[in-house]
């Protein structure tokens, strides 16, 4: 089977799906793997590294797809690209399956079996290609460095021969995957941490990482069967929002990480609130390719208010450690295939009964398969 890595057409993605180290694994099993010139050099992985690991490297793109058995890449492609597929082909990637009815509708008529790695169970057995997962430990990671590197102040408490300087307060507003890691990275920098879900399951694991979980009687809330925090009534929306606002006004970084899968993210952090922060102080909204949780931030830029915070808006933050981001997604991506290899014939097997296939495959063998797409 021939595998193809084509570099990202997505403007400012800095991944790459496959590393050399995947690479290897994947020859090893007895697939071919090609990668188009310069695929890896933003996530600084050379070429020679990758013909090192056996792929071999190839500059006509249009061709690569038209005669790739398995397609890997980050980002979705465009229509034009799914056209170039062959019938059969497998393509592998983020896809957005909710919003992108007609690039479905392109997979589907292509003959092309679609892979959305959004739509991977959050199951024990499938934690291995849990790509959503992966990428967000890294951006609730980068969401916290990348706001004391804008922050106008310390994180940690330092004596000095000037006196005692007290610690910076970080809010984190959602503990999922993303805050977790935004909590645990905050107090590892010496921040003083507190933090929000409407999941009350979560506050055990948030006091574990040495924060302080905040109390919101919102009434009945709860999780879906994935681990996702369920969507909020407007009535406790509004409880939520005034509950969080004095601790807004009291904190130095806020890092907003709610997000409904398939849904626009929830505008929890509303105008008076960021209005209340202080002058000097920052948000960084990970929602900010979903719609944002913050009103006002803009994706892929900074906004600054006047003698209030500065609203940071870049999307896919775990893009900004490249290295790691691709290592991790590429091991999602290498455990997918070797998961479902089937030595024997020398195929990846394709039996949509399967817990974790009936939950990512979108379309197959010129339909759209998937229950909640058809």
């Amino acid at each position: 089977m021939r595998v193809f890595v084509p570099c990202e057409a997505f403007p400012s993605e800095t991944r790459v799906a496959l590393i050399p180290e995947s690479v290897q694994k994947l020859t090893s099993l007895g697939l071919s793997v090609e990668v188009e010139r310069g695929a890896g050099l933003d996530s600084y992985f050379l070429d020679t590294a990758y013909e090192k690991a056996g792929a071999l490297i190839v500059t006509d793109r249009s061709e690569a797809l038209s005669q790739a058995d398995v397609v890997v890449r980050v980002r979705k492609p465009s229509l034009e690209e799914v056209s170039q597929l062959k019938r059969g082909a497998l393509h592998i990637s983020f896809l957005d399956p909710f919003n992108e009815s007609e690039l479905i509708d392109a997979f589907a008529k292509t003959g092309v079996t679609a892979i959305s790695m959004e739509m991977i169970p959050r199951t024990t057995l499938a934690q291995k290609m849990d790509a959503l997962s992966s990428q967000a430990n890294l951006a609730g990671y980068f969401a916290v460095v990348k706001g004391a590197e804008r922050l106008n102040r310390i994180l940690p408490m330092m004596m000095t021969p000037a006196g005692t300087i007290a610690p910076s307060r970080v809010f984190v507003i959602g503990v999922g995957v993303a805050g977790l890691q935004a909590i645990a990275t905050a107090k590892r920098m010496g921040a003083r941490v507190e933090a929000f879900d409407t999941r009350p399951v979560v506050e055990e694991q948030v006091k574990s990482l040495g924060a302080k979980f905040v109390k919101i009687d919102l009434g009945d809330t709860g999780q879906t069967d994935q681990g996702y925090a369920k969507e909020l009534t407007a009535e406790q929306i509004q409880k939520q929002q005034d509950g969080m606002a004095k601790i807004c006004a009291q904190s130095d970084i806020v890092v907003t990480t709610a997000k409904l899968f398939g849904r626009p993210a929830p505008k929890i952090v509303t105008s008076e609130m960021v209005t209340g922060m202080k002058f000097g102080s920052v948000i960084v909204d990970l929602a900010v390719e979903g719609g944002g949780n913050v009103v006002g931030s803009k994706l892929d830029e900074e906004v600054q208010i006047e003698n209030g915070p500065r609203i940071i808006g870049t999307g896919a933050l775990e893009g900004r450690v490249a290295v790691h981001a691709s290592q991790m997604y590429s091991s999602n991506i290498y455990n997918f295939i070797e998961h479902f290899w089937d030595a024997e014939s020398s195929r990846i097997g394709l039996n949509l009964e399967d817990e974790i296939l009936s939950g990512c495959v979108i379309t197959n063998d010129g339909s759209t398969v998937h229950e909640q797409f058809k």
